[in-house]
């Protein structure tokens, strides 16, 4: 068998991709940052077209310097940034206007609109979300609804939907000329269009939000041969055997597989997952209900998810918007200057709140100043930030699943930043550990399509390979740690109620 597995992890701001040997080891990468398409306030929008040549340009650049070609790559697994939206045409391959991307809040009153007297549970309880301009399905509708000939195109069969994993698999395998329009149940499970109990889509719910059935993908399963790489492409006859979203494919890198086992992954906004088995567990503390992965025809594993919008963003808004740091590193040796936040409290509420306070009408914050307060402070009031968003979705999860949390496991970008990590540890009271490997959502997708095509046994090989990397124990007395989080949380308050009716979000 060839020896590596390629990984494509499609982001929220660049596209990776990453042959991995057998050890789960990393032999070579390629990556490259896309636009941020920012039209008015709280849209956010991607090109789609400029993804796919990404993909192209990341795994010419991954095999050329792991001195590979597609003969060495075994199986592709992709993993995605999850409720963005892609609608295109399914015979001229064209997109019918630019991805909506999974921050964007222009939906708000679509969603207000479905929810009607019931609100935001209304769908709950059968697809885990409450409606929230987070998921996918009210973006496809606000394109259907205002791209010019949009919706007439749809009813008559012309126009697909998908996920940006979607996209990416039809163009891989051909396109226009037979590409395979497909998701798996991880990216299903965040569109609010599909029901948790069948794996399969709910009719009413994507009739009630106008969305033709005809425009959604096949769902199947997280690991499995969807097709092969198109003849004269990237990866001719390589077999594309692996889907999950990001968060779940990190969950998967990271080894999750038991009841209770939980990750965070600090990436553009930080996602938590805690593995609650074959069965779904409704949420009522603010979380959601997902599907974490499903491995060829066995038994689809849920988790409970926290979901934060703005952690790494945030330092990219302090990079690019105002122009305090050069490079999103810097924020830790300019945070480092300061021995604690100087009473200052910065909520980064840039696209509403998300797990646990659905806020959509919530905006940033920076509180508590003084004259005292310098840039030291406020960089460390931002790292703060991450941590204390994720201190209140593990308490929520703790309310849920009645599971306490004794270690955390973290991976994605931001945990490179080691002053944030000993800031998480000391904000929850628990260890925190990186694995050895940090890229796991990249090795989620590997090992998802490697086990598909027998290059790895199974979930075992997973474990096997899985090793602590580098460990933060908590070195902060439990009362400065409550005093901190309750000022916090008042600062929490205070974003609340900014967004009118009348205010477009």
């Amino acid at each position: 068998m060839a020896p590596y597995i390629l990984a494509i992890d499609q982001g929220t701001t660049s596209t990776r991709a990453i042959l991995f040997d057998h050890s789960g080891s990393v032999r070579a990468t390629g990556q490259k940052e896309h636009e941020q398409i920012l039209a008015r306030p709280g849209w956010v929008e991607h090109d789609p077209k400029e993804i796919w040549a990404n993909v192209r340009e990341v795994v010419a650049l991954a095999l050329a310097r792991g001195e590979a070609t597609s003969r060495d790559v075994a199986a592709v697994g992709i993993a995605n940034q999850r409720e963005t939206a892609v609608v295109w045409n399914r015979a001229t391959g064209e997109p019918v206007y630019n991805a909506i991307v999974w921050q964007d809040t222009r939906t708000q009153r679509i969603v207000d609109g479905l929810g009607g007297a019931e609100g935001s549970a209304r769908y709950q309880a059968r697809v885990g979300l409450p409606l929230a301009t987070y998921f996918s399905a009210p973006k496809v509708t606000w394109i259907l609804d205002n791209v010019d000939g949009a919706r007439a195109a749809a009813e008559r069969g012309e126009l697909v939907f998908g996920t940006v994993d979607s996209w990416l698999v039809w163009n891989m395998t051909g396109g226009v000329d037979g590409g395979v329009h497909v998701t798996d149940v991880t990216n299903a499970s965040r569109t609010m269009l599909m029901d948790l109990a069948t794996l399969s889509w709910a009719a009413e719910i994507a009739d009630d939000m106008r969305i033709p059935l005809s425009m959604l993908p096949e769902i199947r399963s997280s690991s499995e041969v969807y097709g092969v790489g198109r003849a004269g492409g990237l990866l001719p006859g390589v077999p594309i055997a692996g889907i999950l979203g990001d968060q779940q494919a990190a969950t998967f890198g990271q080894a999750c597989f038991e009841v209770g086992m939980a990750k965070n992954t600090y990436g553009t906004g930080n996602f938590m997952l805690l593995n609650t088995g074959t069965e779904p567990v409704p949420s009522e503390h603010g979380l959601l209900t997902t599907v974490c992965y499903r491995v060829g025809d066995g038994p689809a594993v849920y988790a409970l998810e926290g979901s934060i919008a703005v952690t790494g963003a945030l330092v990219q808004w302090f990079r690019d918007n105002l122009g305090v740091i050069q490079e999103a590193a810097d924020i830790e040796s300019l945070a480092a200057t300061v021995e604690d936040n100087g009473g200052a409290y910065f909520v980064p509420a840039f696209s509403g709140l998300f797990a646990p306070y659905w806020r959509s009408d919530a905006r940033g914050a920076l509180v508590g100043l003084t004259r005292f307060v310098n840039l030291g402070h406020i960089a460390r009031a931002a790292l703060e930030a991450v941590a204390f968003q994720t201190r209140a979705v593990v308490d929520a999860m703790e309310a849920d699943s009645g599971v306490v949390l004794t270690e955390l496991k973290v991976d994605g970008g931001m945990v490179a930043n080691r002053l944030l990590m000993q800031l998480q540890a000391d904000i929850l009271g628990v260890d925190v550990v990186r694995p050895r490997v940090a890229e796991t959502t990249a090795l989620g997708a590997a090992y998802a399509a490697g086990i598909a095509v027998g290059f790895w046994a199974g979930e075992q090989d997973v474990v096997d390979n899985w090793a602590e990397g580098e460990r933060w124990s908590p070195q902060l007395a439990e009362a400065e740690r409550e005093r901190g989080y309750r000022n916090w949380e008042k600062a929490v308050t205070k974003t609340f109620d900014w967004v009118d009716d009348d205010v477009e979000q």
